[in-house]
């Protein structure tokens, strides 16, 4: 199971719709994204991974004279997706959960040409991260097909990746050069 950390503080921002900045160098998320986990197991490793998908096909504008968001037409085309694997990762189970853990590296962006690793998102539209807790387990499968130039098993390692996906509505953002609506700034 997964908590969001700063709940409040993303109720509050998500009342007065929350803007994110991207710049092209890049810009940490504010508020950050931060869980806390449980249930995990103790020994099994684990990766925590973020992306971030449009909320839906649309670009919008900001409109002053209401202090809203509108549809100004049809989304811009989107980057291949972008994943951010926390610097953490792998890490055990009970190193993840005594942790609040925090994506405060993570960084946004608007540059397409970006070869930092930092998710790329356009300005002007919607989005929600998504947390991904991804149980990483290697499993030693033996062949036993003996051929002669090998004396005895051939021994083959296999990385096995299972995850769940996890999805808070109130982290759900629009993307932004410069902050809109003056409540938010």
């Amino acid at each position: 199971m997964v908590m969001l950390e700063g709940k409040h503080l993303w109720d509050k921002f998500h009342e007065q719709g929350t803007e994110m900045i991207v710049t092209k160098a890049g810009r940490r998320m504010f508020p950050t994204f931060q869980v806390k986990v449980v249930g995990l197991e103790l020994t099994a490793e684990y990766l925590m991974i973020m992306d971030f998908v449009p909320l839906d096909d649309k670009r919008y504008r900001y409109a002053f004279h209401t202090s809203s968001w509108v549809v100004a037409g049809k989304a811009d085309p989107i980057s291949p997706p972008r994943i951010s694997v926390h610097q953490d990762s792998p890490a055990t189970g009970a190193t993840w959960m005594k942790q609040t853990i925090s994506f405060d590296k993570l960084k946004l962006t608007n540059n397409q040409l970006d070869d930092n690793g930092h998710i790329i998102l356009n300005s002007m539209h919607r989005y929600q991260p998504r947390l991904h807790v991804c149980h990483f387990s290697r499993t030693n499968s033996t062949n036993n097909n003996n051929h002669h130039h090998h004396r005895g098993p051939i021994k083959t390692e296999k990385d096995m990746l299972t995850y769940r996906t996890f999805v808070f509505p109130e982290t759900s953002f629009t993307a932004v050069t410069a902050y809109q609506n003056q409540r938010v700034s």
